[in-house]
């Protein structure tokens, strides 16, 4: 039989001389101080290690422990002839205790098991171990029921025999409400410092008669720092009207404070759609997502009622009606629903990219994965695995990101880089059947530059970043003048549609008097981008002079009060400046030339030489130009109803989704 290797204090010093009747003088390994004992009588060494060297002194203590433990547990073995359990290690070890309840029990008494006192419930060791457990079950989205587990539980005496195994009731019923009450006080007073939020409302569908209401809120902190907050993600069953939303969201507002300080409610018309679409006959994707897939057909049905409704000139969006001028459009999702648009217009394109899907299904099933690593950046998700793993090909979106491989963006990415390699994929398959021919390259070619740039703006408001609505404006410009200046031979219906689809869409982007704002305080556009500066200028002037109220023109300020020493009243004073109006900062900022800074630094920067200014800024840059953060915690949510995964209550998987999202505001 094996021994326990020694565990010694004398590992952490270095041994210079050994006297007679055991004395010894060594060194310490980490600092070097001399140190004199006896090797019988170690508690100088024990000693300057508990004072000087914390960390060490934690790592010999384990070292005891596991030991011992170790050494109670090969004593049991030895006795009984052969292997025993736990319950049997602690009935040997304590005589009377059994380890069931030692180890399982809610209560924090004392007890002992293998040998060792149980922690008490308040002992510093038991807290931080109860409270690793439930950030584990936090942030993987774990069932409670996992403390009930034998093998968890076997693994927790293994690792601190000393713990008492909190119940599932404690933790379920206390531990958990109770982080999450903490994270709503930390959500609240940090909102409470806050001059004012965003904030995002989405509904996602789950079946017929139930949903998901989320609730996301921007804000920007006094050191120009932005954080963003989920207040909730509801259950709504049965009827999902407009009242009950906003029934619900004045709930989740009054809850978290943040009542009368909303500058914007980013809420789509069509808010019961989900904004992912794919490549019009690209199916990357198993089997398994065909209910998905129906899902999505729905309610591509439900944007057309809608779109039929507006044209009519009916109003079939009640929270206009609640919110009023508050409420603007996802940015990102109108950009989303331009390139849908656009494709639908030209049916023959499916074709094409049914057979580019069929091939990049083949490839992916039968090529080996370092052969892919050359075209897609690294092995990407097979047909079968894609949905499930969540895998996606270099510069594809962010990992995480809902329903990634059924995004169009990411699917033209992967079409583009098989045309790139093209000869090198054909000679690594042995199907010819499945290639492309020349005329379907070119077509794919031609779709592949007319998306580009929406691509591009896709990807730069849906990335892992609180991108603000400064982008909007800018974008809708440059995709205007992408269409006008690109000639196609075979997607001259896509490029029509593309421009329709973006005036009726965006077009009034480019005069509201909210997206001029952001544009212009966006220190990397300022009005750069305007063919009518003045009228632009005279916009910005209307809004800031909304928000921070100043003398009429041609009034001057009162000069801010000036606090002098009495100690030195004898020097001259020197004249008080004077604070600027509106119009002088604007001219004053608009005088300097665009800068790449980013806009919370640049504004962090000059918001003593532009108070104004940035007062608006501070409420226009919380503004999100996508509800993507919503759409992740949906994806998740969806991950988790499925019936071989779900073991969580409503109630308890909305409390753990609230803590995941919100982790940061009480861990970091």
């Amino acid at each position: 039989m094996a021994s326990n290797p020694r565990v010694s204090i004398l590992d952490y010093f270095n041994i210079v001389f050994e006297g007679e009747n055991g004395k010894i003088e060594s060194n310490c390994k980490a600092c070097g101080t001399r140190i004199q004992a006896k090797r019988t009588v170690t508690s100088n060494f024990v000693t300057h290690l508990k004072r000087k060297h914390q960390a060490m002194y934690d790592e010999f203590v384990k070292k005891k422990d596991i030991k011992r433990e170790s050494y109670t547990s090969t004593s049991v073995a030895v006795a009984g002839g052969g292997r025993v359990d736990s319950a049997a290690r602690s009935s040997h070890s304590s005589g009377s205790s059994s380890s069931t309840s030692s180890a399982g029990g809610g209560g924090g008494g004392g007890g002992s098991g293998g040998g060792f006192a149980k922690f008490d419930r308040n002992d510093p060791r038991q807290v931080i171990i109860s409270e690793a457990i439930a950030k584990m079950i936090i942030r993987d989205l774990q069932s409670v029921h996992i403390v009930e587990s034998e093998g968890f539980r076997e693994l927790l005496r293994l690792l601190e025999p000393r713990y008492t195994l909190e119940s599932r009731k404690y933790v379920q019923q206390q531990l958990i409400p109770g982080y999450a009450y903490q994270v709503q006080l930390a959500t609240k007073q940090a909102l409470q410092a806050a001059e004012s939020c965003s904030v995002t409302l989405d509904v996602w569908k789950s079946g017929q008669a139930n949903g998901y209401l989320g609730v996301t809120c921007h804000f920007i902190t006094a050191d120009w720092q932005i954080k963003s907050a989920l207040l909730a993600c509801l259950r709504l069953a049965g009827q999902r009207t407009a009242e009950r939303i906003l029934s619900e969201y004045d709930e989740v507002s009054h809850a978290h404070g943040i009542t009368g300080k909303v500058f914007r409610v980013v809420a789509d018309a069509a808010s019961e759609s989900r904004a992912s679409f794919r490549l019009p006959g690209f199916c990357a994707q198993s089997g398994e997502d065909e209910e998905e897939e129906e899902e999505e057909e729905e309610e591509e049905e439900d944007d057309s009622s809608d779109e039929e409704g507006a044209a009519e000139g009916k109003s079939r969006n009640p929270l206009d009606l609640c919110l009023g001028p508050r409420r603007i459009d996802c940015f990102a999702r109108s950009l989303g629903l331009c390139v849908r648009d656009g494709l639908r217009a030209s049916p023959q394109l499916s074709i094409a990219l049914t057979k580019a899907a069929c091939f990049y299904n083949y490839v992916t099933a039968t090529v080996a994965p370092e052969k892919l690593q050359q075209v897609f950046g690294r092995a990407p998700a097979t047909a079968a695995g894609a949905a499930g793993t969540g895998m996606a090909a270099a510069g594809a979106p962010a990992a995480g990101a809902p329903h990634t491989e059924r995004r169009w963006n990411w699917q033209l990415k992967t079409v583009r880089r098989m045309l790139e390699s093209a000869d090198f994929l054909e000679e690594v398959v042995d199907r010819h059947d499945l290639t492309l021919s020349s005329f379907e390259k070119a077509v794919l070619r031609e779709l592949v530059e007319v998306l580009e740039p929406f691509e591009e703006a896709t990807d730069m408001v849906q990335g892992d970043k609180h991108v603000s609505i400064s982008l909007a404006l800018p974008c809708v410009l440059g995709l205007r003048k992408h269409l006008a200046e690109t000639a196609t031979r075979q997607c001259t219906g896509i490029l029509v549609s593309l421009a329709q689809s973006l005036d009726r869409r965006l077009a009034a982007v480019l005069e509201d008097p909210l997206h001029v704002t952001a544009t212009v305080l966006d220190p990397q556009f300022k009005l750069s981008w305007s063919s009518s500066g003045e009228r632009h200028r005279q916009i910005l002037l209307k809004e800031v002079v909304k928000y921070t109220p100043s003398p009429a023109p041609g009034e001057e300020l009162p000069p801010a009060p000036s606090k002098r020493s009495k100690l030195f009243s004898f020097i001259m004073q020197r004249p008080a400046s004077q604070a600027k109006s509106v119009e002088q900062e604007v001219a004053a900022y608009l005088h300097e030339d665009p800068t790449d800074e980013d806009p919370l630094q640049y504004w962090r920067r000059k918001a003593t030489d532009f108070p104004q200014l940035a007062q608006v800024a501070k409420r226009v840059f919380t503004v999100p130009a996508t509800s993507t953060p919503v759409e992740r915690i949906f994806s998740t949510v969806g991950k988790i109803l499925r019936p071989e995964r779900c073991r969580l209550l409503p109630k308890n998987l909305e409390t753990l989704i609230y803590l995941k999202a919100n982790y940061r505001f009480l861990w970091t």
